[in-house]
């Protein structure tokens, strides 16, 4: 037998090894379909990069963070005892209500009456504010984001948490290990020299136990004393905090873009449980359990608010549930903000007997994306969606990276997760869900200006697509649940 002849061999055993796995896998048929036409399509290198993307340790994962959030919850419990839920629930419309004890129910944090929220929606002055926070810094500074670039807002940030480490502060830095794989490592090291921590979410190391490159911690948190909590969509880097960045399609950047985006400031009860959140991301990254030590005061007169983290340690994922709840349960109107959206099934069916039921259903996308096959795995879905009533427009002026929800003037919810599969399914995401119907106003008044800059799909338009553009949106459609 010759060498070819038997690495052939071996590349067929691989295959068949990597089809047994993807087929008995609870991946969904959607994602189980995507794998095997991989495979099958790229022999030798499909089932390579199946264990890498799709790891075997995935379960593992999960179990361990599941538990990490567990011994944290059960520490709190011992320390502060149950809360009742706050007078606020039980006024609230019955679809705000339902929308609240879902969120309990799937994340175990309760809703908080009592909050102050900020929306920032000005990338530069979402960044002053943080930089404020961090600065006026008493006793903690905890912060995770999926992305810290290696930039000037970068480096400027890490300087700031290392000069507030150097006062005393207890400063610890969760960063993704994909996201954030461009952090020099001595930007690192000196975080920890000046007192700080730092640790990395799932490094991908085979030979590490808790290794799995498909899963990653896409959110974006800072909590300050256990008093001041941002979260949103900006992650740190240049484009984030000055607005004026964006991917060409050749991959150079550009400055005469507006990167526009969301983020909330947060004070008042609610900040206890994104600590809450953190700790447990810290807990289970670093094997140093963390408990967050009080809950901030209620603020005369705020908002209640529901801290909504979910990840594929949830045994029915947080967000993916409420944004489904949003659309089943809205009675006027249910407007969209996403950079990336590629829905899965459900979400399409969700969207569609919206629109059937008459309800005034907008999606808004960019209309230039830095991920041009999510792009088009997201065109595909706009035939349908228009034939039932749903509106899409595409944002002109750049990169549009927010993602927001705002039902009936009533509630709405700003985060990191996008309505996609990978948000829905693999990323460790976070949420705030807002229930004060000035918030919710004023997004929606955000979101008619981002209209304004925009342009609306027409069915024409995607009725008149070639057959080469159809087979390409319809390629990409096959490789959604891969994104």
């Amino acid at each position: 037998m010759t060498f070819t002849e038997i690495l052939a061999l071996a590349a067929l055993a691989l295959d068949a090894v990597a089809l047994v796995h993807a087929v008995t896998r609870h991946l969904g048929v959607a994602s189980t379909l995507a794998w095997i036409f991989f495979i099958l399509f790229l022999p030798g290198v499909g089932p390579l990069t199946y264990f890498l993307l799709a790891s075997p340790r995935i379960r593992t994962t999960r179990r361990r963070r599941r538990l990490a959030g567990q011994a944290v919850r059960a520490a709190i419990q011992r320390s502060l005892g149950s809360e009742p839920l706050p007078a606020e629930v039980n006024h609230a419309s019955p679809l705000a209500r339902s929308v609240l004890f879902l969120g309990m129910r799937l994340t175990g944090l309760p809703p908080r009456a009592g909050n102050r929220v900020e929306l920032l929606l000005d990338n530069e002055r979402a960044f002053d504010s943080k930089t404020e926070a961090i600065r006026g810094a008493q006793r903690s500074v905890w912060a995770e984001y999926y992305i810290v670039e290696d930039d000037e807002t970068g480096r400027a940030f890490l300087a700031e948490l290392a000069e507030r480490a150097r006062a005393g502060c207890d400063v610890r830095l969760l960063y993704d290990a994909v996201g954030s794989s461009g952090i020099p490592e001595e930007s690192l090291e000196a975080l920890r020299t000046a007192g700080g921590k730092a640790e990395a979410f799932l490094p991908v190391n085979p030979l590490r136990r808790r290794w799995s490159a498909h899963l990653r911690n896409h959110r974006k948190l800072l909590v300050v004393d256990e008093r001041i909590g941002f979260t949103g969509g900006m992650n740190v880097g240049d484009e984030y905090a000055r607005g004026a960045w964006i991917l060409s399609g050749a991959g150079r950047r550009h400055r005469n873009r507006p990167w526009r985006d969301a983020h909330l400031r947060v004070t008042g009860p609610a900040v206890f449980d994104l600590a809450t959140v953190f700790a447990e991301d810290w807990t289970f990254a670093s094997g140093e359990r963390l408990v967050p030590s009080s809950v901030p005061l209620p603020v005369p007169g705020g908002s209640a608010v529901a801290v909504l983290p979910s990840g594929p340690d949830q045994v029915a994922n947080a967000n993916a549930h409420t944004y489904f709840a949003a659309l089943s349960g809205a009675l006027e109107r249910c407007w969209l903000t996403t950079p990336y959206f590629v829905p899965d099934e459900p979400t399409v069916h969700a969207l569609c007997n919206a629109a059937y039921r008459g309800l005034d259903v907008r999606v808004l996308v960019p209309a230039e994306s830095d991920v041009p096959v999510a792009q088009a795995a997201g065109r595909f879905f706009y035939g349908p969606l228009l034939r039932s009533g749903v509106r899409i427009f595409e944002y002109l002026p750049g990169f549009l990276h927010a993602k927001t929800v705002v039902v009936d003037g009533s509630w709405a919810l700003v985060g990191s997760a996008n309505l996609d599969f990978r948000s829905f399914s693999l990323n460790f995401e976070l949420g705030a869900l807002v229930f004060d119907r000035a918030f919710a106003t004023l997004l929606e008044e955000r979101f008619t200006r981002d209209l304004a800059q925009s342009r609306e799909v027409s069915l024409a338009s995607v009725e008149r697509r070639g057959f080469a553009e159809r087979a390409r949106l319809g390629l990409a459609r096959l490789l959604a649940p891969l994104l």
